[in-house]
């Protein structure tokens, strides 16, 4: 009996002298130290301290003796005020199958706020689950978004009438449009098209949208019930964000050669005075796959290298155009497509461009001996860094 109770009470004191979390550790240890007066090196042994370790615990003890090691209890009602009168009502209204938004707006319209998040405690609470997703008709009615019709080219209405948008000034390009055959561009360069909306209505859509200055094709959904917008695309309802982001990935890679020609072609016999100056640079679009093949290509806003899809640009410095791009390149290419752009360029132009202004990495010493012997002018920029910034200033 003895020993039985003996072994009882040794349980008991090993909750006290066998701490199960760190602030139990840390009271244990300190009161051994300063209230039994054993010393620091037995006590940091005792309870897994190294030496240096408890003699800091010490010193911010000193600094801080009225530190908390137990948790205060929480005081006030253990209750929620503001659960609590709805509950029965909440319920009732569950029963009737309503989503906790809809319970929220039917509370919110009686007075009494309560957010989906508060309803859905309350549910969860008395053990309903979720409810199965319910198509429009078994939902109340409420106000909706409104769906625009679908974009089709059958469907446009050509018949004289009047509309307000705000992208009237899309129309002063019209008259450009149509002097070249833009329609046969795009079929003879074989971009993807449909009956519902062929190519060029697809096209004049992104270039609606770029013209207009839209940051991105999904900022498109504002717009989607603009009569003008639609009208100058040659379509009954502007296309969704889905067909406009997805439309770049079904063109086959081979069209971008064919309709760069085509269109340089059309424009010729417009009057328009090809430049003599260009800037040229690449451009680094970042891809966020797993596909092995893909390169890493140095990111220069994110002063990194990552895995990407290199791409060549040159871009007329008098009227900012851009008159040549190429998005396929590797490694082992980029370095001569300076010499794939002037060879182009006297192509289609039939003269070599006067002047390259590019990155002084953008290609090899070899290459810049090539253009001196072509007799292309250039100007190779360096990075600015802080100390050649000061010299520059200190010039001027």
């Amino acid at each position: 009996m003895f020993t039985s109770k003996g072994k009882q009470l040794t349980e008991l004191q090993n909750v006290f002298l066998e701490p199960t979390d760190s602030t139990h550790r840390q009271y244990e240890a300190l009161r051994a130290y300063f209230a039994e007066g054993l010393p620091s090196h037995e006590v940091a042994k005792r309870f897994g301290y190294t030496p240096g370790s408890f003699r800091m615990l010490c010193h911010q003890f000193r600094q801080n003796p009225q530190r908390p090691f137990f948790i205060q209890p929480r005081k006030g009602p253990h209750r929620a005020p503001k659960r609590d009168p709805v509950r029965d009502q909440v319920i009732a209204m569950r029963k009737q199958n309503l989503s906790i938004y809809d319970i929220s707006e039917t509370l919110k319209a009686e007075g009494q706020s309560l957010s989906p998040v508060t309803v859905s405690l309350i549910l969860k609470e008395e053990g309903f689950a979720r409810l199965p997703r319910r198509l429009d008709d078994e939902r109340p009615d409420t106000p909706r978004p409104t769906a625009a019709a679908v974009a089709d080219v059958r469907r446009l209405d050509l018949q004289p009438r009047q509309l307000r948008t705000k992208f009237g000034g899309l129309f002063l390009f019209v008259p450009y449009l149509a002097a070249i055959p833009f329609d046969d561009l795009l079929d003879e360069a074989r971009l993807p098209g449909s009956k519902q909306i062929p190519a060029a209505q697809a096209m004049r859509a992104l270039l609606a949208l770029k013209l207009f200055g839209n940051a991105r094709h999904s900022h498109v959904m504002s717009d989607v019930f603009d009569e003008g917008l639609a009208l100058f695309a040659g379509l009954n309802v502007m296309p969704k964000r889905a067909f406009l982001t997805e439309y770049s990935c079904r063109i086959d890679p081979a069209c971008y050669p064919v309709l760069m020609r085509l269109w340089h072609a059309a424009v010729s016999p417009l009057g328009l005075t090809y430049g003599t100056s260009f800037d040229l640079d690449f451009h680094t679009i970042p891809f966020h796959g797993d596909d092995a093949l893909v390169q890493q290509h140095y990111v220069s806003k994110r002063s990194r290298c990552q895995k990407g899809m290199l791409a060549f640009l040159a871009q007329d410095a008098t009227t900012r155009v851009f008159c040549y791009a190429n998005g396929q390149l590797r490694k082992d290419e980029q370095n001569d497509e300076i010499l794939q752009f002037v060879a182009y360029w006297k192509q289609r132009t039939g003269q070599l461009p006067a002047e390259l202004i590019f990155d002084s990495r953008l290609t090899t010493y070899t290459n810049l001996n090539r253009l001196n012997q072509k007799g292309i002018d250039f100007i190779t920029l360096r990075r600015r860094s802080q100390s050649l910034s000061e010299k520059v200033t200190l010039w001027l």
